[in-house]
């Protein structure tokens, strides 16, 4: 007999899985309060976190002028130099002038501990506790333990600039522990005077709410601007899909009917002609094969336009190595071309091979609208740092009339050659025609590696 599921040895996992869910929702919000704790305060406590520089674009700062502006950005800074020495003050004030190591210590440890906020925030929090009895012994507190009047502003400073530079719920952990460091250090360590903790307390309870209050409002502003900005984006999204749509069924209902009409009629030609030459029927077979791959051409770039997220299809894009099919195509048009391939043949990137037909396609294509009867020469050379292409044709010949065009095919080329951080020019030749040129850039694979 097989062994059941439910007859399976349980492990460990499992144990500790189901001790997890069996925990009350009290134990795992306390534990994740501890964790909290653990993280904000003592999880590198000792890690070197200067304080960086203002932003100058803030509603005050830009609107000062740039000699001030570029000092302003330490105003934070200097704030805190401030405080440290105005706690440096105090404790020489009570000291009353007395010199020694004993009064140097009483009146420097607190304002260090201060600037100790700029580099390790959290160190200078865990010091400012750690100093406090021993800043009482040293001085003349009087009524006032355990923070004498230079450790009370220290460690009001010292509140303030951690909570403003660590998280919201970091200033709740500080205020719980200077709390209960005030009782311990009261009911252990006292020595019969009063106690000042109530009022730091209450001081320290203000100015971290003031704090806590303006983080919050300062995410919530964040959150706020981030929710707009995807917003924003995503109506400008909707609104582009929309203007895609609109273009793709004018595409759709102009060329694509039009197109439809002449592969009709190309195929329906030579019936409706007695005795039709050989000439005249392979003229209506090539009439009606381009238009057949043009309709296929636009409904794949209909697909494109059309659909938000689309898909390319499987078949494969067109490479240079289709350059003899896109010559014999023109030829059968009436196109009298020459194609010439210098340099040491070799596969490119996908990108570069589908560019560079696009760009043999389109100059081909102006040669049979804008210069008909004229001869064309094709270029395309390997060389060692990419690619080079040059079309190039006369001037135009015969009775045909050129088509007017409207310079879109010469700033497709461009777009494509710029994409690939190529160069390109398009510019009349001597002899009346006109010349087409491009380099296409491509690293060699022992560079990409």
């Amino acid at each position: 007999m097989g062994t059941t599921a439910s007859a399976r040895p349980r492990t460990l996992a499992d144990v500790t899985d189901t001790r997890e869910t069996s925990r009350s929702p009290e134990f795992r919000l306390a534990q994740g309060a501890l964790g909290g704790l653990r993280e904000d305060l003592f999880h590198d406590a000792f890690a070197y976190r200067p304080l960086h520089p203002m932003a100058v674009d803030g509603p005050v700062t830009r609107r000062l002028p740039g000699r001030i502006r570029a000092s302003a950005v330490w105003t934070p800074h200097a704030v805190v130099a401030g405080c440290a020495f105005l706690v440096f003050l105090i404790g020489a004030t009570v000291a009353d002038g007395e010199a020694g190591p004993v009064s140097a210590v009483y009146a420097i440890t607190p304002a260090v501990i201060v600037l100790l906020t700029l580099v390790r925030p959290v160190l200078a929090f865990w010091a400012s506790l750690a100093t406090t009895p021993l800043i009482g012994y040293m001085g003349s507190f009087g009524d006032g333990w355990p923070w004498s009047p230079n450790s009370f502003g220290a460690h009001l400073v010292v509140l303030t600039v951690v909570a403003a530079r660590t998280r919201p719920r970091t200033a709740g952990w500080m205020w719980l522990l200077t709390g209960a460091y005030a009782i311990f250090v009261e009911f252990f360590l006292g020595i019969g005077h009063g106690t000042d903790a109530p009022q730091l307390l209450f001081f320290s309870a203000l100015v971290l709410l003031v704090v806590t209050v303006r983080q919050v409002r300062r995410e919530a502003e964040k959150t706020v601007t981030a929710q707009q900005t995807v917003t924003a984006q995503e109506r400008s999204r909707r609104t582009l899909l929309e203007e895609r749509t609109t273009i793709a069924r004018e595409l759709h209902d102009v060329v694509a009917h039009h197109m439809s009409v002449v592969a009709i009629q190309a195929e329906a030609a030579p019936y409706r002609v007695e005795n039709p030459p050989p000439e005249l029927e392979q003229a209506f077979v090539t009439i009606r094969e381009n238009a057949v791959a043009a309709l296929t051409e636009l409904r794949r770039v209909l697909g494109v336009v059309r659909a938000e997220d689309y898909e390319a299809p499987d078949a494969p894009q067109p490479t240079l190595a289709d350059l003899d099919g896109l010559v014999a195509n023109v030829r059968e048009a009436g196109l009298d071309v020459e194609k010439t391939v210098t340099g040491a043949v070799r596969e490119l990137p996908q990108g570069v091979e589908l560019s560079a037909y696009r760009i043999v396609q389109e100059a081909l294509s102006n040669v049979l609208r804008h210069a008909p009867g004229a001869g064309a020469k094709v270029e395309v050379s390997y060389v060692l740092g990419g690619l080079g292409l040059r079309i190039v044709n006369g001037p135009a010949r015969g009775l045909v009339k050129a088509s007017p065009g409207a310079g879109h095919g010469i700033t497709g080329m461009r777009e494509r050659v710029t994409m690939l951080s190529g160069e390109m020019t398009a510019e009349p030749a001597e002899d009346g025609g006109y010349e087409v040129t491009a380099f296409i850039p491509v690293a060699r694979q022992g560079a990409e590696q």
